[in-house]
């Protein structure tokens, strides 16, 4: 970056922090206030959690001259998602003491806890630790969760699981912050020495995301993160991964010079040099990346300002070895397959449909009495689903007991098995509209429409999300929809059902009736018009709907006949 320009006040709140500790475990202490100091806000991300408040009641107890509402979002570190029975009865033992009672899902394979309050934090932590579980870096300027395709049945996805969790370990801050504060751990001495010899001192400009995906299925969108490894199979095994480069969701509305980017496709590695890959790549990024406007420190933006070939080749300069062309590969799918499936050695696996990744209720109870059977793993998708993964033919009648008990085992149509939401309001600080409380209910709408036209069953991405940050990953859904203020949306069309390309901006500021309206005649026509095997995505290219996104540089290109008028 220009060194001529100002760092960030982020920059500075990481330089001042001591590597992670600022003032956290003072306020700790400070009982007359929920909350954390303002620079000690930015520095807990590092540590997987955000401060937060109910904006619900904001306006009520700000009538009252009442302190907000404040809890704190707690995020855990689950490199490919994967739990142990006993360590899902352990999450959930937290969740019911520490947190709101409920357990969510989210895209990144991982749970986050809501409606923590400050005097829970640390019983929280050590609950993680006796557990084998943490937060660290589950949020922050570093690498978050290292997701991978899920799919227990398949034989592969074992090694991309122990890949996400080496490639995780390697990525990690090497500060004891987390430790100290909330193990209270003894700081050792010379601690002062400590370093950073990956993430530097003052860690990444913005959050980092890796994702592993085994083709055909891409459930981690791996086109969507900023680091992306793409399993090459040959003669039944992985012998090296396609890497993509600069994925990534967020953008501002009404800010052109940001804007959501699909990764690309840079070369091959063997196995045995993927992590040093991801090193390098994150070392590119740390030098380079933007340290003065948060909004443009992204990956995404670093490539685009230097040029692809130039990140290229400072990658290849640090690799021991340079990467090889890519190779062949195609993905066909990135939904969740639910409901049962068995692999080559006939170990059952149910994946479990939870919309929006919400757990509570007789889902939660039911997921505890599965767990007491101390059988299988528990896997989170990408999707927001989970999956009881590994169960003996042994324990397959009495898991599907439990199921059919708690009504866990009905199917759900097409749109809203692979829906996807954000959390949104009333928690998250960033949201302008609804998402998670919203989407079940427009999507009951829409089933009206996909019913009459005979779609209930197929397969049509659907993804929302409160504000335009894009943590449901809404700009490579076939229906992406974004949140401008309350009620208020902007519709997205196009993208690929596979998440390979960008959707693109169909209508502005659409309300739930328009919404309906929009859509309605658009299923009719996909129902009478599309060719043998045409995905919604690609038929709303195809019929003139909507044009093409090539890339995110001209995602906000108002193309469509819809704004050309």
């Amino acid at each position: 970056m220009d060194a001529d320009r100002p760092l960030s006040a982020n920059e500075r709140i990481k330089s001042a922090s001591n590597l992670l500790r600022g003032t956290i475990a003072d306020g700790l202490t400070q009982a007359e206030t929920g909350s954390l100091a303002d620079d000690d806000t930015q520095l807990t991300k590092f540590h997987g959690f955000y401060q937060q408040d109910d904006r619900d009641l904001r306006a009520e107890r700000g009538k009252q001259r009442m302190e907000k509402a404040f809890s704190f979002m707690v995020r855990l570190r689950v490199p490919a998602g994967s739990l142990t029975p006993a360590q899902w009865l352990g999450v959930e033992k937290i969740a019911l003491e520490r947190a709101n009672g409920t357990i969510r899902l989210t895209t990144r394979e991982t749970i986050q806890y809501h409606g923590v309050l400050k005097g829970n934090l640390q019983p929280l932590m050590q609950g993680l630790h006796a557990q084998l579980l943490d937060t660290i870096a589950a949020c922050g300027d570093v690498n978050r969760n290292v997701i991978a395709t899920t799919d227990p049945w398949r034989p592969l996805s074992a090694e991309l699981r122990t890949l996400a969790r080496d490639m995780s370990r390697h990525l990690l801050p090497r500060t004891r912050a987390w430790h100290e504060i909330w193990l209270n751990e003894e700081k050792v001495a010379g601690g002062e020495q400590e370093d950073e010899p990956i993430l530097g001192r003052t860690y990444l400009p913005r959050k980092f995301k890796i994702g592993l995906a085994l083709p055909p299925h891409n459930d981690v969108d791996v086109f969507a993160q900023d680091l992306g490894f793409i399993a090459i199979v040959e003669d039944g095994r992985i012998v090296g991964y396609n890497v993509a480069v600069g994925g990534g969701m967020g953008m501002t509305h009404g800010e052109p010079e940001t804007y959501p980017r699909v990764g690309d496709i840079i070369g091959f590695c063997p196995p045995e040099q993927a992590i040093e890959v991801a090193e390098k790549v994150v070392t590119v990024q740390r030098d380079y990346g933007d340290r003065s406007n948060r909004k443009h420190a992204r990956v995404k933006y670093t490539i685009d300002t230097m040029g692809l070939a130039r990140f290229v080749e400072l990658v290849n300069e640090r690799l021991g070895k340079p990467l090889s062309p890519a190779r062949d590969f195609a993905f066909t799918s990135n939904g969740d397959r639910l409901g049962w499936a068995e692999d080559e050695d006939g170990i059952a696996h149910f994946t479990l449909f939870v919309e929006n990744g919400r757990i509570k209720g007789d889902m939660l109870a039911a997921l505890h009495d599965i767990a007491t059977m101390d059988v299988g793993r528990f896997v989170m998708t990408p999707n927001q689903n989970l999956i009881l993964a590994d169960i003996p033919a042994s324990h397959r009648a009495r898991v599907t007991a439990v199921l059919e008990r708690h009504g866990l085992d009905r199917g759900v149509g097409g749109l809203r098995r692979n829906a996807m939401a954000c959390v949104a309001l009333p928690t998250c600080g960033l949201a302008l509209a609804e998402s998670e409380r919203y989407l079940p209910h427009l999507i009951t709408r829409l089933e009206e429409s996909l019913e009459e036209a005979g779609l209930s069953e197929d397969d049509i991405t659907i993804r929302m999300t409160g504000c335009p940050n894009g943590c449901a990953r809404p700009y490579v859904a076939e229906i992406g929809l974004v949140g401008r203020t309350p009620g208020v949306y902007n519709l997205y069309l196009g993208g690929a059902h596979e998440g390979a390309r960008l959707n693109k901006l169909y209508r502005r500021d659409v309300g739930e009736d328009a919404i309906v309206e929009s859509l309605t005649p658009l299923f009719k026509a996909y129902a009478k018009e599309r060719l043998d095997g045409e995905r919604f995505g690609d038929f709303v290219i195809r019929a003139g709907v909507i044009q093409r996104t090539i890339n995110g540089l001209d995602f906000h290109e108002n193309l469509s006949p819809d704004l050309r008028t």
